[in-house]
C-alpha cells in the first residue's frame, strides 16, 4: 500500500507516486475550472434548447426561437431588395441613354452589372468582354443581331439558336461538307472574301466574286456587309468572331458555323437584363449600331 504524504512546500498531498526525486502532488482541479465546465455546458444546454441542434432522420429539432440560415437568408434578401427598390424602378423606367448619362445611376449599374456579367457571360465573352475565338466581341461595333437598346434586350431574352420559342436563328450552311461548293470553288472565294476587308476593295472581277453572288449574298448582302435581321455579320469591317485568315475563313466555308447562346428570360429578370445591357453599352468603344 502506497502511503501517502503531505508537501512541504504546499501543503498538497502527495499520490505516493515519485519517480528519480520527482514527486508526484494530489493537486484539486481549481474552481475557476469547475465553474467553466459549468457555464459552458448550461450555455450547451441552452443552445439545444434555443436553436436547431439535432439530426433526427430526415428532420431535426427545430429549437424555440426557430431561427434558420434559410429564414436569416431570406430577411436579408428582403431588406436587399428593399434598398434596390429606388434605383432598380429608375432602371426600368428609363431608355439607356438616360442611364448613360447618369453618373450616379450609371455607378449604380456598372456594380451591378459587373457582378452579373461575371456570373452569367465572362466565360464565353471573356471578362473583358472582348471576345474570343468563336464568341463575340461586345465592345466594338459589329453586332450580328445589332447592337441598340431594344436588340441586346431582345438577344438577352430569346438567345441564339436556344430552346426558347422566339429565339434568334443563325446557321452558316457547311458548303464543303455538304458539297454546296467543291474545293476549288472554296479556294476562290477565299480571296474574294479577305478582299472585301482591304483597303483596296473587293476583287469584283475574280472568280469569287460570282461564287459569292450565288452563295453568300443572299445572308451577307452583295457588298458582305451583313444583315443583323438574320444574324449574318458583316464581312467588310476588320472584326472576325472565327478568324480571317485563310485557313480560319477555308474551315468555315467547309464545315459551316452554328453558333449558341443561352436565352435568360427564365433565369434573369427584366430588370437583371436591363442593367446587363446597359453595362455592355457602357464598355463599347463606339456607339450602339
Amino acid at each position: 500500500m502506497t502511503v501517502k504524504e503531505r508537501d512541504p512546500l504546499t501543503g498538497h498531498l502527495t499520490t505516493g507516486h515519485e519517480w528519480n526525486g520527482i514527486t508526484e502532488l494530489n493537486t484539486r482541479v481549481p474552481r475557476i475550472v469547475w465553474i467553466f465546465i459549468a457555464v459552458t455546458h448550461l450555455f450547451a444546454l441552452l443552445v439545444w434548447i434555443l436553436l436547431p441542434a439535432w439530426p433526427l432522420g430526415r428532420t431535426h429539432t427545430k429549437g424555440v426561437l426557430g431561427v434558420t440560415q434559410k429564414a436569416s437568408i431570406d430577411r436579408a434578401i428582403i431588406a436587399g431588395n428593399t434598398q434596390r427598390a429606388d434605383w432598380t424602378a429608375r432602371i426600368d423606367a428609363l431608355p439607356a441613354t438616360a442611364i448613360l448619362a447618369d453618373p450616379l445611376l450609371l455607378k449604380r449599374v456598372n456594380g451591378a452589372g459587373h457582378r452579373l456579367f461575371g456570373d452569367n457571360c465572362a466565360a464565353c465573352h471573356g471578362s473583358n468582354a472582348a471576345g474570343g475565338p468563336g464568341f463575340p466581341s461586345l465592345v466594338d461595333d459589329a453586332w450580328l443581331w445589332g447592337g441598340s437598346e431594344a436588340a441586346i434586350m431582345e438577344t438577352l431574352r430569346v438567345g441564339i439558336n436556344s430552346p426558347h420559342p422566339d429565339t434568334r436563328v443563325a446557321q452558316m450552311p457547311a458548303f464543303g461538307k455538304d458539297q454546296l461548293l467543291s474545293a476549288a470553288q472554296i479556294a476562290a472565294v477565299i480571296p474574294y472574301v479577305q478582299s472585301l476587308s482591304s483597303a483596296a476593295g473587293p476583287a469584283a472581277e475574280s472568280a469569287g466574286a460570282a461564287l459569292f453572288a450565288e452563295n453568300c449574298a443572299s445572308c451577307h448582302g452583295a457588298d458582305g456587309k451583313g444583315n443583323i435581321e438574320v444574324g449574318a455579320p458583316n464581312l467588310a469591317d476588320r472584326f472576325w468572331i472565327y478568324g480571317g485568315d485563310r485557313a480560319a475563313i477555308q474551315y468555315t466555308l467547309w464545315n459551316g458555323r452554328h453558333g449558341w447562346m443561352p436565352n435568360w428570360d427564365q433565369r434573369l429578370t427584366p430588370t437583371q437584363r436591363k442593367i446587363l445591357t446597359v453595362y455592355v453599352m457602357g464598355q463599347r468603344q463606339g456607339g450602339a449600331s
